[in-house]
């Protein structure tokens, strides 16, 4: 009786350890995937805040609560069963789906630079039939969720592709966790974001002269939120090309700009070099691309 029950436990054991070896396993992929796609990452918290501007401070965080869980619907409902059937049916998929993604990222990187640069004529003409308040959080929250739905492909392609190969479930489990992790730091930062200039208020009306700096620097914030976000769309679009051409034989751009990097001693500054290079190719890919794509999604330039 003893025996058998000591033999139970060391099953028990032997499980648990295989367990935990899992859940490292996850952490660690995840941990990894995340810190990968912290480009895309970092432009989607700027993107969403645009969304809430118009609207009275009670409709914020409703409205940031709506995207959020269309962002995850996008991501476990959609996105995730999607790459895990591609991982294990067409891998080779993967590559050419996420160069066309980064290509995307330039894309909108680029209109932005040229909206800095030459405001479009019709941005006066915001809205030709106007809407009530109902409407217009309707088709705003529409609109981020659609824009949610590229970043999150992206976020989840970028994922997948910096795994090893491991059990499927493996992969589930780390995808979940990126998904679920990143969904909730960009929306609860963006709900940060957006409530600052309030709390900023709130502090005026007690006397306390912080709250005047909070309220007086919040545009300035959002402001360098847009510029870092696009900057960061650019770069990794830029990236994803790089490794793209690559995968289709194409390794000279990728080896120049790394050799680039480690021409300048390597380290953070090499990264720097790198990255920037990375922009370069990606600002030139979007310009070149915005009169083709712009036609085929239906905006005028």
């Amino acid at each position: 009786m003893s025996t058998g029950l000591l033999a139970l436990l060391d099953d028990v054991a032997a499980i648990a350890k295989v367990a935990a070896a899992s859940i490292d396993d996850v952490a660690a992929q995840a941990a990894k995937a995340g810190a990968k796609a912290a480009g895309v990452v970092i432009d989607d918290a700027a993107v969403t805040p645009r969304y809430v501007v118009g609207f009275h401070a009670s409709r914020e965080l409703p409205i940031i609560g709506r995207i959020a869980l269309g962002s995850l619907f996008n991501k476990f409902v959609i996105l995730l069963p999607a790459a895990l059937l591609l991982s294990a049916f067409a891998p080779w998929v993967i590559t050419p789906l996420l160069t066309l993604g980064g290509i995307y990222l330039c894309f909108e990187g680029a209109e932005k630079v040229l909206e800095w640069t030459r405001p479009h004529p019709d941005q006066a003409q915001s809205s030709a039939v106007p809407m009530d308040a109902k409407q217009l959080e309707d088709t705003r929250v529409k609109g981020a969720i659609k824009t949610d739905f590229i970043l999150s492909a992206e976020i989840m392609a970028i994922a997948l592709a910096t795994m090893p190969e491991s059990a499927v479930w493996t992969q589930a489990m780390a995808l979940a966790v990126v998904g679920l992790g990143i969904t909730v730091g960009v929306y609860g930062v963006v709900a940060m974001i957006v409530k600052a200039d309030d709390v900023g208020a709130a502090m005026v009306l007690r006397g306390m002269s912080a709250g005047a700096l909070l309220v007086r620097g919040m545009p300035k914030v959002l402001r360098l939120l847009s510029i870092v976000g696009t900057i960061a769309m650019i770069w990794v679009g830029g990236g994803i090309i790089l490794h793209g051409l690559e995968f289709f034989g194409l390794s000279a751009p990728q080896h120049g700009v790394h050799a680039a990097g480690l021409a300048v001693g390597g380290g953070f500054i090499g990264w720097v070099v790198e990255a920037a290079l990375s922009g370069v190719v990606g600002l030139a890919v979007g310009v070149a691309v915005i009169p083709v794509l712009s036609r085929l999604l239906g905006k005028g330039h």
